[in-house]
């Protein structure tokens, strides 16, 4: 029970923080190439200034909850995928400074500098994300002793021996370059104002297109790279209700969008983005990493778990500090509700 317990809690961290920051990625997205004048760069970024950091957080979280719950993934994943991760790492470093600084800066070169490194850093996050997810989907070539190495790519093809990136993992990177580009368009149209908003809502039908299309081919992609991740579906009928909010909240994206209801609009981006990562999750459960070598290599819930009495203690404890995040989400949310204002870029 506990094991199934911490799976879930787990994946709440990670759509936790796919939906929140997620909005902040595509909004860096958009920044190379939606923006136009210096007023709508610094609203845009007046959009995510308040709350961007704090999104950032589950991710830490999700990784130190991932550690004390499944050590044995830890171990593997973080070795395993350290080229990766050091990318993350680096990109994320250079979103935030480029973040912090670019208001500091008064010299025209070096601003646009960062606006680059601030936009480009996004677009390569999303890439990374999706890929990592469709990694672990994929499965990776574990070892006997549970660890495994992946280097960036090899000949392309989801294999034994695979790479980071091949053609079933860069349709994943493009499902989450689209799905976040999208979703910051949208966070747009709620935040700012004027031109930037209109443009920000007529992009929004574009992405959709695109985004519609490639969740049917990363769908179609998933299933014959890893016929497993039907099983359970078929084994529970009534879990056709994950697929079947894919498909709605798309539908309610279109149709609230071209009514000019952004929040809504939102809302079943965000609902999307939690149904195609809980339908991920459901796909994989009871396994948590698998492998290309053989399943019998897999590493499940059964042979990674923490002990009981460390899962239950963690658990108080964990419950505690998800309502102190849950109280900050709703403050800095309510005290920076509303538009920006284009002319000062303030609230």
């Amino acid at each position: 029970m506990m094991g199934f317990i911490w799976f879930w809690l787990v994946a709440v961290m990670i759509v936790g923080y796919v939906v929140l920051d997620g909005f902040d990625l595509g909004v860096g997205v958009l920044h190379l190439f939606l923006v136009r004048t210096e007023a709508e760069r610094k609203a845009a970024l007046a959009s995510i200034g308040p709350v961007w950091d704090g999104n950032e957080v589950w991710l830490l979280a999700g990784g130190g909850t991932l550690y004390f719950a499944f050590p044995l993934l830890y171990a593997s994943a973080f070795s395993g995928f350290y080229l990766p991760l050091m990318i993350v790492l680096w990109l994320l470093i250079l979103r935030g400074i480029s973040l912090e600084l670019r208001n500091h800066v008064e010299v025209g070169v070096w601003r646009a500098l960062l606006d680059g490194v601030f936009g480009l850093a996004s677009v390569l996050l999303t890439i990374f994300f999706g890929a990592a997810l469709a990694n672990v989907l994929r499965g990776v070539p574990l070892q006997a002793d549970g660890y495994f190495f992946l280097p960036l790519w090899t000949n392309w093809q989801p294999g034994v021996q695979p790479g980071i990136l091949d053609w079933y993992t860069v349709i994943g990177g493009l499902v989450a370059l689209v799905a976040l580009t999208l979703h910051g368009a949208l966070w747009l149209t709620i935040k700012v104002s004027g031109d930037l908003a209109q443009r920000a809502r007529r992009i929004v039908t574009p992405l959709w297109l695109v985004l519609a299309a490639l969740t049917v081919v990363s769908l179609v992609a998933t299933i014959a790279v890893r016929p497993a991740s039907l099983y359970n579906y078929f084994n529970y009928p009534f879990t056709f209700v994950v697929p079947a909010g894919v498909i709605a909240s798309l539908a309610g994206i279109w149709l609230l969008n071209r009514k000019a209801q952004p929040v809504k609009a939102f809302l079943c981006s965000c609902l999307y983005l939690f149904f195609m990562l809980a339908g991920a999750c459901w796909g994989l459960y009871p396994t948590l990493l698998p492998a290309t070598t053989g399943a019998d290599r897999n590493i499940t819930l059964q042979n990674a778990i923490s002990g009981p009495h460390t899962l239950a203690v963690g658990l108080v404890w964990w419950s505690f500090g998800m309502a102190l995040a849950a109280c900050y989400i709703v403050f800095v949310y309510s005290k920076f509700r509303g538009k920006v204002d284009l002319s000062s870029a303030g609230h």
